[in-house]
């Protein structure tokens, strides 16, 4: 088995709660492997939008280790951090958060032009993106003409645009119909498996959860791998 592209060990996160502390991660480890779709369900407030952030880097943990591609990112500096999450992570959130005055094209091109990337390798990327995920004919569209699984499938394709070691998706089918919801889960499989890319995704959505590799369950801030029939 190749290495693991993300690695969690004794990950903990507490936020103060009135007069007590409350534990949401209490110790949690976890690998994910380059190609595999692993999934996190529990209850809300659970903490898996927790676990999202403290591995996504967005938010730094009270106690444990990160480590993405075998590097321990708890070492890095604020500027190597927003490197790694920039290069090296792809964020989709329930809303897709997609600029609105920019088109589906410069949506996904955005990131590319950050990391360094010339205006037209940066729209030849997204063009590439778009078109995998059926989206060749709404490339001008701004996110106001699109339906939201069309928002949604930009926002896939901009989290993969700079091909990242792996995604963080928190409910990124929450805001959509069920019959939309499995397609674009599906958009977001196949695209992860054609580009070698893992994923953590936080759902509530059982039906989805089945087709990932391996599902956890979040309780009491302890993960526990769980057999979904």
């Amino acid at each position: 088995m190749s290495d693991p592209v993300l690695s969690l060990r004794g990950l903990r996160r507490a936020y103060p709660s009135g007069e007590r502390t409350l534990e949401v991660l209490r110790g949690v480890d976890l690998d994910v492997y380059p190609g595999e779709l692993v999934g996190l369900i529990g209850p809300s407030g659970s903490g898996k939008s927790s676990l999202l952030h403290a591995a996504g880097l967005l938010e730094k943990p009270d106690a444990g280790l990160i480590a993405i591609d075998g590097r321990d990112c708890g070492k890095l500096n604020e500027t190597a951090r927003t490197r790694v999450r920039l290069n090296q992570i792809g964020f989709v959130y329930q809303f897709h958060h997609l600029l609105p005055e920019f088109s589906a094209l410069d949506n996904v091109a955005l990131p590319l032009r950050i990391a360094g990337k010339s205006r037209a390798q940066a729209r030849a990327r997204a063009q590439t993106l778009l078109e995998q995920l059926g989206l060749g004919q709404r490339l001008a569209h701004q996110p106001a003409q699109l339906s939201g699984g069309e928002q949604q499938r930009v926002a896939f394709a901009r989290a993969l645009a700079n091909e990242p070691l792996i995604v963080m998706a928190d409910e990124p089918t929450g805001n959509l119909d069920p019959q939309t919801s499995g397609a674009v889960f599906d958009n977001l499989h196949q695209l992860c498996r054609s580009h070698g890319v893992a994923a953590l995704i936080a759902t509530h959505n059982m039906d989805l959860a089945r087709h990932m590799d391996r599902v956890f369950s979040l309780v009491d801030g302890r993960l526990a791998q769980q057999r979904l029939s």
